[in-house]
């Protein structure tokens, strides 16, 4: 697959920045958590086909991580950190279906890769069985 090979780190890095991003154009259009929400799940698909086989399972893990990061601009709040705090879980609450629809996103796409790999493994094996030493 083309494209960056991201650490576990760095799939989380990119993930986060990405969605901050997205918060920034989604206060832009007004406060849209549909634009976020929209923009979430082609930053799921990049995560999961961008993270380095190593770490594959990183990416199911990043992406809700990073919803919540770039989520945390566009809730409505109280003043101070608990009423923030308590914005974002309310927005988390509410907002839960672009939540899971990323993540399951990523999962499968991780999934579907990691398939492929042992099935790679597995052919690269057994082709080598058949041939003679030396």
């Amino acid at each position: 697959m083309p494209g960056p090979r991201l650490t576990g780190l760095g799939t989380g890095l990119f993930a986060a920045a990405a969605m901050l991003l997205a918060s920034g154009l989604a206060l832009a259009a007004g406060s849209s958590v549909l634009v976020y929400g929209l923009l979430f799940l082609p930053v799921s698909v990049l995560t999961a086909l961008w993270v380095r086989p190593a770490d594959l399972f990183a990416a199911p893990v990043a992406v809700p991580i990073a919803f919540a990061v770039g989520l945390a601009p566009l809730a409505e709040s109280e003043s101070g950190l608990a009423g923030h705090a308590v914005g974002v879980v309310t927005a988390l609450a509410v907002h839960a279906g672009w939540l899971y629809a990323g993540t399951a996103v990523a999962v499968a796409l991780v999934m579907a890769r990691k398939v492929r790999m042992v099935r790679r493994r597995a052919a690269a094996s057994a082709r080598g069985k058949g041939r003679p030493p030396g």
